[in-house]
């Protein structure tokens, strides 16, 4: 079973290494230009998520939470995720949750970094309102069973 197929049906993962593990997993799958929308309670994952998503995509800094930045741009240079020419895939990390109107998201100007290829990954994306796109992909992360965490691709 592939990857998406595993996210569809819901995994569990037992640590923050598993959770990182499965995200450059996905970060391979991903087709060029994917908004991917994270949503779940504040502790669930999400940022470890995105580190896993970053590592996958050969991002070199450290990645952390973007929340009072709001976000944060990095450069991926994995080279199986590289086209001829390319220096490799844009990781865009957007924290949402500081949003108070959807109108706000529109003056970060993000558009200017969503350079093909990249990967947007929006973390409180319910803050974001109408701004996502249709076809953005929606993983649901929780807490289950103590200390482990759910992930699953709706």
């Amino acid at each position: 079973m592939n990857i998406l197929d595993q996210l569809k049906h819901g995994v569990t993962t037992e640590s923050a290494g598993q959770t990182r593990a499965l995200a450059a997993e996905l970060a391979a799958a991903l087709p060029p230009d994917t908004v991917l929308a994270l949503h779940g309670d504040m502790g669930v994952g999400k940022t470890t998520f995105v580190q896993g998503l970053a590592q996958g995509l050969g991002v070199k800094e450290h990645v952390t939470s973007p929340t009072f930045a709001i976000y944060s741009v990095y450069q991926g240079t994995a080279p199986a995720l590289r086209s001829p020419g390319e220096t490799g895939r844009k990781l865009v990390h957007l924290d949402a949750y500081r949003l108070e109107r959807e109108t706000e998201i529109e003056a970060l100007l993000l558009e200017e970094y969503l350079v093909s290829p990249w990967c947007l990954a929006v973390e409180w994306p319910e803050k974001t309102g109408t701004w996502l796109p249709k076809e953005a992909w929606h993983l649901a992360l929780s807490i289950v069973e103590g200390d482990k965490h759910r992930l699953q691709l709706l």
